[in-house]
């Protein structure tokens, strides 16, 4: 900010320390002098690059990549650790799939659960009849399944009509 006039800079240092001493009304007087000279001081230097704040990260090579992905699980690139599903661990630690892609250098393809994993997710799914309907199975077939799968004593989510 160093094109920026010392009237500007006043005023600013004494709107930013003016907001900071009423949002903390136990400072101390004695601390408001430096804090004065702090802030000051700050906005009175030349707008150097600040340095990044996150390390850079070295892409992963080709073998790397293939190593992380197992059969039962995923190697996570920012831990090490192994993962069924990278979704919580990414989050966890300020991440979503794309932005972990872009980070390490993975391809687009680069898989979010681990094959064995999404293997019997996906055996799961089909025992239960989920997405019959999407490829081409009758809804009266996937409705007929769904019924016979019910306990003999189950009862019906449907409110019966009041008696009058």
């Amino acid at each position: 900010m160093a094109d920026v006039p010392d009237n500007d800079i006043l005023e600013m240092t004494t709107e930013i320390v003016a907001a900071f001493v009423g949002r903390h009304p136990n400072l101390r007087a004695e601390e408001i002098p430096e804090l004065i000279r702090s802030v000051r001081a700050t906005l009175s230097e030349d707008a150097a690059p600040a340095p990044s704040a996150e390390p850079e990260t070295p892409s992963a090579t080709k073998s790397q990549i293939n190593k992380s992905i197992t059969p039962d699980s995923l190697i996570s690139f920012i831990d090490g650790k192994p993962y069924k599903t990278l979704k919580r661990h990414l989050g966890r630690h300020g991440h979503d799939m794309a932005s972990y892609r872009a980070a390490y250098g993975l391809p687009s393809d680069y898989p979010s659960v681990s094959p064995n994993y999404s293997a019997a997710r996906s055996e799961m799914a089909k025992s239960l009849g989920l997405g019959a309907r999407g490829r081409g199975g009758s809804p009266a077939a996937a409705g007929a399944e769904a019924s016979a799968a019910k306990p003999a004593g189950a009862k019906s989510r449907k409110k019966a009509a009041p008696e009058s």
